[in-house]
């Protein structure tokens, strides 16, 4: 999800318009995204014994997460509480292992060399499991997602997927799959003899919207929900071409851990007994939701 461009003064006011971070979001969290409850959760005997000795003893995790995704994770309007569904995930999850699981608000592309690091325990932050991010961490699937298209409501070229966009300008943020496959198609319409693709990787998702707003950009790409998010939130915004994908999200967690397979059944617990469920309709995403977390499971 980033880079390290620095946002002007003079067009702080039309950031505030248009990021995602608590766009549309009331004083206590919830938007016209948000509905229903979630089932009380607690521990889980079985899944709390497969827990790391170690852990236990700690009693908590750090899980690193960059706070300007919604609906998925971002801070409550006018505070520095994360919400959303990797959030409410943390908190669930926690419960059932019976730890407390700390979310902290970091950017994107440093949540992996963190975990590596030992500086963060676990990254909920809507990572895309892929084989190359495996090479450092392990993964635990929760969710998935399409990457999805989408350009300020006057924007008239026809975007059908990622083919179309030769000869067009792209932000996202630095470190996601977005930048890696807008990268690679501008290799692709180069080398059949067409303009590349400029792509421009912001810090966090909010640069990549401003850019987009304010014409520095034609395209943006985010993850499906992030995107649907965007448009409805804003009003500035409309979906354009097809979405491609779906990709699995992954709970990432570093090597020899110990704690991929307690995550994995903590998932299933909220799974079976409707917790799960109710965190995705909550947030409106329904449709990403999943039946059986696996350990690994890239497909590309």
């Amino acid at each position: 999800m980033f880079s390290t461009l620095q946002r002007p003064l003079a067009v702080t006011a039309l950031a505030a318009a248009v990021a995602f971070a608590g766009c549309g979001s009331s004083d206590n969290g919830s938007s016209s995204t948000t509905k229903g409850t979630i089932p009380t959760v607690t521990k889980d005997a079985n899944v709390a014994a497969e827990v790391p000795a170690a852990v236990k003893q700690k009693g908590s995790l750090v899980v690193a997460t960059d706070a300007t995704y919604p609906p998925n994770e971002f801070l409550k309007s006018g505070t520095k509480q994360i919400i959303g569904m990797d959030a409410d995930f943390a908190d669930a999850l926690g419960k059932v292992m019976g730890l407390k699981l700390k979310l902290v608000n970091a950017n994107f592309d440093s949540i992996i060399p963190g975990l590596a690091s030992k500086k963060y325990d676990v990254g909920l932050s809507s990572f895309t499991d892929t084989r190359e991010r495996e090479k450092t961490v392990d993964f635990v699937t929760y969710f998935e997602a399409a990457t999805s298209f989408f350009a300020k409501k006057d924007f008239t070229a026809k975007i059908t997927g990622l083919a179309s966009l030769c000869g067009h300008s792209v932000a996202a943020e630095k470190g996601t799959t977005q930048v890696d496959d807008s990268t690679a198609q501008g290799k692709k319409c180069k080398k059949a003899g067409k303009p590349g693709v400029k792509v421009l990787a912001f810090p966090d998702q909010n640069g990549a919207n401003l850019a987009i707003s304010s014409g520095r950009a034609e395209i943006g790409m985010a993850d499906s929900p992030v995107a649907s998010y965007q448009v409805e939130h804003t009003g500035q915004f409309k979906i354009i071409g097809k979405d491609y994908g779906p990709f699995p999200y992954g709970i990432a967690i570093p090597k020899g851990s110990g704690l991929p397979k307690p995550i994995q059944d903590a998932l299933k617990v909220l799974i079976k007994n409707g917790a799960y469920g109710a965190i995705t309709k909550k947030w409106g995403v329904e449709r990403g939701g999943i039946s059986n977390p696996k350990i690994n499971a890239a497909i590309s």
